[in-house]
């Protein structure tokens, strides 16, 4: 199933949220089927599993208000996130050996540990919606596509056998990245974090439509020229091994958002390197999830 938040022509500033349909070509409000939450947050907080059920049934009846997807007013998933993201770091072996060439350090083949960073988000950016260039501070900006996992309940002490009984669902994540600012304060929080860094969407897709783990084909264009290309099976650091790691340090409370890190194929990769620039338009596509696709202003 297929969740997403969206506006309304006729009541812009209002988020609601609904489902997709199979088809793609419509929505489904879910005030109509008695569930009227506030936001995609609220309901990843109190949605039950007998809840659960009865969405997909009354999604799945013959009596429906639809709204056409073209006519609706995209808004990514989780439009403002109750925490920073979670983020890994060069978490596929291409893209570590690609960063370590750009950044012209020995490339480390036998890391024991996983990178994570945050990721400040005050609204993440929607399919469609732009990606901001901040060209008055920068001239190195990069995407990354990456898949995202959405805990779907307050996750403490988790073994990685149990790791996937707290997903809520997937979706994808463009860690739209500043490379000089990373570098410049050797760290990445400021480099990552600025307004319009973090598209997201266009919907989160549950769990239960993925085996466990998920392994499917991640891809990213610029102007329709493949750049990344790769699959979630190379993730170095699997979904469960960082669901565990991490809980047994810290609650990781529902509604967190964990993104998994990104293959190779990113603009500081190439030689010479292919950074974004306005009038650019990126697209990230996650088999099984969709396409998430921003221009760059």
């Amino acid at each position: 199933m297929k969740l997403l938040t969206f506006q309304t022509k006729e009541n812009p500033g209002l988020d609601r949220l609904g489902i997709m349909t199979p088809d793609g070509q419509s929505v489904l409000p879910l005030e109509q089927f008695g569930f009227c939450f506030a936001s995609m947050n609220q309901l990843i907080d109190t949605l039950t599993e007998d809840q659960m059920a009865q969405l997909k049934e009354a999604a799945s009846s013959s009596a429906k208000e639809t709204l056409p997807y073209a006519s609706i007013l995209k808004r990514s998933p989780i439009p403002v996130p109750k925490q920073d993201i979670i983020c890994l770091g060069i978490n596929y072996a291409a893209h570590a050996e690609e960063s370590a060439r750009y950044k012209k350090e020995a490339f480390e083949r036998n890391r024991q540990y996983a990178v994570y960073f945050s990721k400040r988000v005050n609204e993440a950016v929607a399919d469609g919606a732009p990606i901001q260039s901040h060209q008055d501070l920068l001239e190195r900006l990069d995407y990354e596509a990456e898949l995202a996992v959405i805990i779907g309940k307050d996750a403490e002490a988790i073994t990685r056998e149990h790791a996937f009984d707290y997903i809520f669902g997937y979706t994808i994540l463009n860690d739209i990245s500043a490379r000089e600012i990373q570098t410049r304060h050797k760290q990445w929080y400021f480099g990552k974090s600025m307004d319009g860094f973090c598209p997201m969407g266009p919907w989160i897709v549950t769990k239960d439509e993925f085996s466990d783990p998920p392994i499917l084909s991640i891809s990213s264009r610029v102007n329709g020229e493949l750049r990344q290309n790769s699959s979630t099976d190379l993730l170095l650091f699997s979904i469960a091994q960082v669901i565990e790691e991490l809980s047994h340090g810290m609650k990781l409370k529902a509604g967190t958002i964990i993104s998994m890190g990104t293959p190779a194929g990113v603009g500081m990769g190439f030689d010479p390197p292919k950074f974004l620039k306005p009038g650019d338009v990126v697209a990230c596509e996650i088999q099984g999830i969709g396409t998430l696709t921003n221009p760059v202003v």
